[in-house]
């Protein structure tokens, strides 16, 4: 006798169900445990993070963030570099630094140095990255020459570049020679010409750093979009203004992060070329070669660390503003893009 059989129902919640895969068989619920942990939240990460960050940031507290906070220890002294610090002085050293014409025409000539950097050098490096971007005869003997003076030693800059602009020295010889004594210019020592000078020898020095920077992202940049642009009949410079700069904006950003920074503590050459003395009074001096001058060879050197740490305050200062307003967008987009591996 054949008895039928009442076929079972199933009492499975519907989202139990759904997990059935293709096959019949049903993928389990994802458990806790296996779902992924955020990076840095276990014991393992942590200890992790603490072995490979560590010497790094052991160094970095020690060469930098101790010799910043022992500077603006000594600043409050009036002490000459030998002995315990015991004259305080408290704010003194500050308020005659923010108070001093000296020091604030040295922060004119930085900010100078700046503006002008940027004016000057971003145009030429840019325009030279795009030439030499295309294929052309010689481009990597054009980019090594042009990429050699940033290599060379300030010290050697400096000391070449006295010899060719002194009032008897090459440059002036040459215009002489050919005739154009009215063209020669005391180049180092006259006020009206000597920042534009110091302008002039660092835009040949550090653009070949820019052209290369430049160059290393025009080369992430797609040749498909050169090609459908030309297949859409765009010419060369609107394809350079609506695709080659656009793309090639967070390059020109960490560039110009670094001039700024770079112009700001600039030292080296002028203090070569121009020394402690010439410098004021031909108004090329910086706040760095104002902090030597004052506290070094002043024998103040209480009053140079409060130098050192008023420059490094203008210096942090300037690189926030810059990372919270310019470079916002893109540290904005790297960690979304670490947030969402």
């Amino acid at each position: 006798m054949q008895t039928s059989e009442t076929p079972k129902t199933d009492d499975r919640p519907e989202t139990d169900l759904a997990q059935r895969s293709g096959g019949g068989g049903v993928t389990p619920p994802p458990s806790a445990s296996r779902r992924r942990r955020p990076r840095g939240t276990s014991w393992k990460g942590r200890l992790e993070i603490a072995i490979l960050a560590g010497p790094a940031m052991l160094v970095f507290i020690g060469f930098v963030i101790f010799p910043v906070i022992l500077a603006a220890y000594y600043g409050f002294f009036n002490w000459h570099g030998y002995g315990p610090a015991t004259d305080f002085i408290g704010l003194k050293n500050y308020v005659t630094i923010l108070t001093d014409p000296d020091f604030q025409e040295a922060l004119g000539h930085n900010a100078f140095i700046v503006v002008t950097s940027l004016l000057i050098q971003g145009p030429i490096a840019l325009l030279l990255a795009l030439l030499l971007n295309r294929k052309m005869r010689g481009q990597s003997v054009i980019r090594v020459l042009i990429f050699v003076p940033y290599v060379i030693a300030e010290v050697v800059v400096g000391t070449g570049f006295s010899l060719l602009l002194a009032t008897n020295g090459g440059l002036n010889g040459v215009l002489e020679k050919w005739g154009m004594t009215g063209l020669a210019h005391d180049w180092l020592a006259d006020p009206n010409i000597a920042i534009w000078t110091l302008v002039a020898i660092l835009t040949w020095k550090y653009v070949g750093f820019a052209v290369i920077l430049f160059l290393a992202g025009l080369q992430s940049i797609p040749d498909e979009l050169y090609e459908a642009a030309a297949i859409d009949g765009a010419t060369y410079w609107q394809i350079q203004r609506r695709i080659t700069i656009p793309l090639l904006g967070p390059t020109l950003r960490i560039w110009a992060f670094l001039s700024i920074i770079g112009a700001l503590q600039l030292f080296d050459l002028v203090y070569i070329i121009w020394g402690q003395y010439v410098a004021p009074v031909a108004g090329t001096s910086t706040m760095a070669t104002y902090m030597v001058a004052n506290g070094r060879n002043a024998g103040n050197f209480g009053y140079g660390n409060a130098v050192a740490v008023v420059i490094f305050v203008i210096s942090l200062v300037v690189a926030l503003i810059y990372q919270r307003f310019v470079l916002r967008r893109d540290t904005a987009g790297a960690l979304t893009e670490r947030n969402a591996e």
